[in-house]
């Protein structure tokens, strides 16, 4: 059969439709969540705890799935530093290494003149900055924000934003946001456009009385970030008043992390947590600033309290945060579809940095609350071990609750804010699991999240989903 002159032009036309549709998949905005630790038995957890067994979080809404390998470059269980770098940069990096190339070496910080650790002792030949998503999107003209309740200068946060042989170091961390300023991170370009989170004293001056743990080079940061151009918050309400169309840092705790979830809604609420934002609220307000800019944006949410809670075996914060963490993912998808009801324009991405150790015990009565004694599903009695106790049906393969004779746990006790459930294995901290993490994806380019991926794969499927 001879060719026609119609085949031709119908594969030109093919051609050019198939590109249009990947050119139209390109998104405008990506909004990155991360729960820090939230691997698949805390968000299993998460939902019976809150919707039941039967229930769905909002992130179980969200369409593409993929399974997420988490090792790092050095370990076949990952710290937060280089897996969410590896999200950020696509490349491999060693444990405590934030954005930096795969053969930096951690190099621990020192102390300060005032005692503190944070001083940056990385060599100058010490690896090679990697160059992250947000600063991709920045180069490109998009706005682009990072925000968590964690202290800014955290390890997922400052994967977004800066480069640094150790996490650990996070004064210098902290220097690197201000532009223009010493040790500013260059590749920010005029700045993140929005920056929220905790850790208030990486920004200010050491003051002896007030602010121990403050700056030892006497820099106030946050004047000097003021200074070009960003509204300054320290409370929810200021962060509520504050313009849309300028540049903002919101810093909601005087020293270390924002609240738990469980502590900032208590009545009343502990510590800073009466002043400080709920992390939706966080999110719906950085969504307000960043859609000023009409190339789009990208914005990285870290619901980072649920790791702390899982390292000291609490389950009941850990649980809590992860529905609040849920929250911001709702609030979000709301959000974005008042202008974009498809999300023909924006990816969201819901994923972990890492798993932890908390498991299911026994055969629990389907309808038991999580945190409580496990019971039968046979009769509803209360499970016994070998030896006749009790015992909860959340547990955990390491941390610091391992009796040296277990004995029955009652409900009141296992249903208490503060209760630490027991371990296999007695550590004076909880670890990190090594097995893979959940990905959810819905939106533009959202259909490339599929299968079992590396972790670094994921930054190049941002990357294509922005059009880069």
């Amino acid at each position: 059969m001879k060719p026609t002159l119609k085949q031709p032009l119908l594969a030109l036309a093919l051609a050019a439709l198939f590109a249009n549709t990947a050119s139209a998949a390109d998104a405008k905005n990506i909004i990155f969540f991360l729960g820090d630790g939230m691997g698949p038995s805390t968000v299993t957890a998460a939902r019976i705890y809150k919707y039941g067994e039967d229930g769905s979080l909002a992130m179980d809404r969200l369409e593409r799935t993929a399974r997420i390998k988490t090792y790092s470059n050095d370990a076949q269980t990952t710290d937060s530093a280089p897996s969410m770098a590896a999200y950020m940069t696509g490349v491999k990096m060693n444990n405590e290494v934030i954005s930096m190339s795969a053969n930096t070496v951690a190099t621990e910080p020192g102390k300060d003149a005032n005692g503190n650790l944070g001083v940056n002792n990385c060599a100058a030949n010490n690896g090679t900055a990697a160059q992250t998503i947000l600063e991709l999107a920045k180069a490109n003209g998009k706005a682009v924000g990072s925000i968590t309740t964690t202290e800014l200068t955290h390890a997922t946060p400052a994967a977004t934003f800066s480069h640094i042989c150790n996490r650990n170091a996070q004064y210098a961390i902290a220097a690197q946001t201000v532009p223009g300023g010493d040790s500013y991170n260059a590749a920010l370009k005029d700045g993140v456009d929005v920056l929220m989170g905790g850790g208030r004293n990486h920004f200010t001056p050491y003051v002896a009385v007030t602010n121990k743990a403050g700056r030892a080079d006497g820099r106030n940061l946050l004047t000097e970030l003021a200074a070009k151009g960003y509204t300054v918050a320290a409370t929810k309400a200021e962060m509520v008043a504050a313009p849309n169309n300028k540049k903002f840092i919101g810093l909601y705790s005087s020293k270390s992390h924002l609240e738990y979830e469980l502590d900032r809604t208590a009545t009343p609420p502990k510590g800073e947590g009466a002043n400080q934002p709920s992390l939706a609220e966080m999110t719906v307000k950085a969504m307000d600033i960043l859609a000023q800019n009409d190339k789009g944006y990208f914005l990285m949410v870290e619901g980072g309290r649920i790791d702390h809670a899982l390292h000291g075996t609490n389950a009941k914060r850990a649980l809590s945060d992860t529905i609040a963490f849920d929250d911001a993912i709702k609030a979000a998808l709301d959000k974005a579809r008042l202008t974009d009801p498809t999300l023909a324009n924006t990816l969201i991405v819901v994923t972990a940095d890492h798993d932890h150790t908390l498991a299911f015990n026994g055969y629990g009565k389907r309808g038991s609350p999580i945190l409580d004694i496990n019971r039968n599903y046979k009769d509803g009695k209360p499970s016994l071990d070998a030896d006749g106790n009790t015992y909860t049906t959340l547990v955990f393969g390491n941390g610091p609750n391992r009796p040296n004779l277990r004995t029955s746990v009652d409900s009141a006790t296992a249903l208490g804010d503060a209760y630490q459930q027991e371990t296999g294995v007695r550590l004076a901290s909880e670890t990190h699991g090594g097995g893979d993490v959940k990905l959810l994806a819905t939106g533009a380019g959202a259909k490339n999240f599929k299968g079992t991926l590396d972790n670094t794969k994921v930054f190049s499927l941002l990357k294509s989903a922005f059009g880069f």
